[in-house]
């Protein structure tokens, strides 16, 4: 019997891997919070550059409450918002099924598994360049591939539900793979996310921008490098060479501003936590200090007190 799936956090990434189930004939049930009543009335949409396409009316729900258990939950939400999750997540799991983490970070899997014991946790690394661009309309600008893997905890049985999910993400054009170790496959992640989220963020600028001026290219290297040695440190490397394939994946990149970028200019909480403060402490639990990243996880903490102070928050 088909996998059937349920979005929790149907924005730019969410919606994007929702639609491409629903599309490809699985029964997907997506979350929304403020798009909900514009998609329930004129349906889901997605520009993409691999063909658009739209879902007229999908199986939209207003809050987690009212979604009908599913074989995989998908959290595809911010990290800043799992806390609402907790009491409610491991309801929402068909017996047999599994939660999968579609967020960026470190960490974020242990801690849900915490929560919906003994229910599978797996994890999803998105290389994905897609905005929300109007309430249910998301716009696929480049990428869209993703690799998945299962935390240490899970029971080697549960392998076996991961591959039914990787073969759904591929039957419905996505290119999933499995890796082994998930730990290192959140490390690669880091090496793209730690400079680009923060850096888009302090120079206001895209991805594009740094990688062609100089000084910002010779910064976003040296904050790979760092997120590689530490890597190491951690017993979780980051293979040779991919640093250098990560800085030529952005190069050849349509111009492009991460999530975090984003949820700045909205004045949306940031995930400075899961991004930079979890490797950081990760990182010096093994005696390796990581000091560009934390000046650049200073820099959006205060970045981000200023922008709330600025909109009448107090600091």
């Amino acid at each position: 019997m088909a996998l059937s799936f349920g979005i929790i956090g149907a924005g730019a990434l969410g919606g994007y891997y929702g639609a491409r189930l629903h599309h490809a004939g699985f029964e997907t049930h997506f979350v929304f919070h403020n798009d909900y009543a514009h998609v329930k009335n004129h349906g889901l949409r997605v520009d993409s550059i691999e063909g658009d396409f739209s879902i007229a009316a999908p199986h939209a729900w207003s809050h987690i409450e009212n979604l009908p258990p599913c074989d995989v939950l998908c959290v595809c939400l911010k990290s800043t918002e799992n806390h609402l999750l907790r009491d409610q997540i491991a309801h929402k799991v068909k017996p047999g099924g599994a939660v999968l983490v579609l967020q960026n970070g470190l960490g974020i899997e242990e801690e849900l598994a915490q929560w919906v014991h003994p229910i599978p946790v797996f994890g999803g690394l998105c290389f994905l360049c897609s905005n929300k661009v109007g309430p249910g309309h998301i716009s696929h600008l480049d990428y869209g591939g993703m690799r998945l893997g299962s935390l240490e905890s899970n029971p080697p049985h549960s392998l076996e539900l991961l591959s039914r999910i990787a073969e759904a993400f591929r039957l419905a054009g996505i290119d999933a793979t499995i890796t082994d170790n998930l730990a290192e496959a959140r490390w690669q992640k880091l090496v793209w996310n730690i400079p680009f989220n923060g850096l888009c963020v302090i120079l206001r600028c895209t991805t594009t921008q740094i990688m062609q001026h100089p000084a910002g290219l010779a910064l976003a290297t040296a904050l790979m490098n760092e997120v590689k040695q530490a890597s190491h440190a951690c017993h979780t490397p980051v293979p040779a060479g991919f640093v250098e394939k990560m800085l030529a994946d952005t190069l050849r990149m349509t111009p492009y501003l991460p999530s975090m970028r984003l949820d700045f200019d909205r004045g949306n909480p940031m995930e400075i936590d899961a991004i930079y403060s979890q490797p950081l402490a990760r990182a010096e639990s093994f005696g390796f200090a990581m000091p560009l990243t934390r000046m650049l996880r200073d820099q959006l903490l205060v970045a981000q007190a200023l922008h709330n102070h600025s909109k009448g928050h107090h600091l």
